[in-house]
């Protein structure tokens, strides 16, 4: 197979593998370069059933580029268990953002930048991405890595002191306790955020569910996206809020997840988790309810 023979497989591969309804987002997994973000090989590809903390590296046999067009992650710095990620998970956090042609998007947790350059691709050349890396290593190869991409902006630091403006979409790739009221601030009417909210698993890793938050016209709808284990957010964690969500997540109540609560009232069983900012509620929104 060509490389690009190779690229159009690996498309279809996450198509599959991700359940992928986005045909512009199997475009882009075809079109961008892979290779280009990794590194020079011969790469270290790791066991695609394996999670964090236990993964298992085998090397290419050489710097061929069509290696790494599998759903795999590869490494990128074996030393901290650093890896570019699964494309079928990323992909399938993706498609649930539903991107279009010409959306402003915020990506907290860039890494290198390869599943920026992808949502980049979707959105097009009049679409905007904002982006972030709190890793001073992985920032600096993800500005080298993204030059070519004119429609997207990096910012070397905590995401969580970002202000992104307005906003159709947001993708949080580090775990969180709550979503950031500025986030939900900034969402524009239909606008969407992907965050997983977690609890520790370890003193930098996380475990939770991917949550889509949605702003309607009557308020923040919300649910439950998949499961996850993935790197905390340090500037979007509340410590105090941590046993409230161990205690949705273990009973079994985060998956009734259904909207974000804004509005001042009382806790209830209803309340996931419960602040003064906001509120996560297993309370749908109703039809002629006041956006909050």
């Amino acid at each position: 197979m060509t490389l690009e023979e190779c690229r159009r497989f690996f498309a279809e591969e996450i198509r599959l593998a991700a359940h992928l309804t986005s045909s512009a987002l199997v475009e882009a997994f075809a079109r961008v370069p892979r290779e280009d973000f990794l590194g020079p090989g011969p790469w270290k590809v790791a066991s695609a059933d394996v999670g964090i903390g236990s993964v298992v590296y085998t090397a290419t046999a050489d710097a061929d580029p069509r290696h790494v067009y599998h759903n795999v992650p590869i490494a990128l710095d074996i030393s901290r268990d650093l890896n570019n990620g699964q494309p079928g998970a990323l992909a399938h956090w993706i498609d649930a953002l539903e991107l279009k042609s010409g959306d402003r998007l915020f990506h907290l947790g860039c890494g290198v930048g390869y599943f920026t350059a992808v949502m980049a691709h979707v959105v097009g050349p009049q679409g905007r991405v904002l982006t972030s890396e709190v890793d001073p290593a992985l920032a600096t190869r993800a500005r080298h890595n993204l030059l070519p991409y004119a429609n997207v902006e990096l910012h070397a630091g905590d995401g969580a002191a970002i202000d992104p403006g307005e906003c159709d979409a947001m993708l949080i790739n580090a775990g969180v306790t709550h979503p950031l009221p500025l986030w939900l601030d900034r969402l524009r009417e239909g606008g969407r955020i992907i965050v997983p909210l977690t609890v520790p698993m370890g003193p930098t890793l996380g475990k939770g569910v991917m949550a889509r938050i949605t702003r309607e016209p009557n308020g923040l709808s919300a649910r439950v996206v998949t499961f996850v284990a993935i790197y905390s957010c340090t500037g979007a964690r509340d410590p105090q809020l941590e046993p409230l969500l161990t205690k949705a997540l273990t009973s079994g109540g985060l998956m009734k997840l259904r909207s974000v609560r804004r509005d001042a009232h009382e806790p209830t069983e209803t309340c996931l988790l419960h602040t003064r900012d906001l509120c996560l509620s297993t309370t749908a929104l109703s039809v002629g309810q006041s956006a909050a």
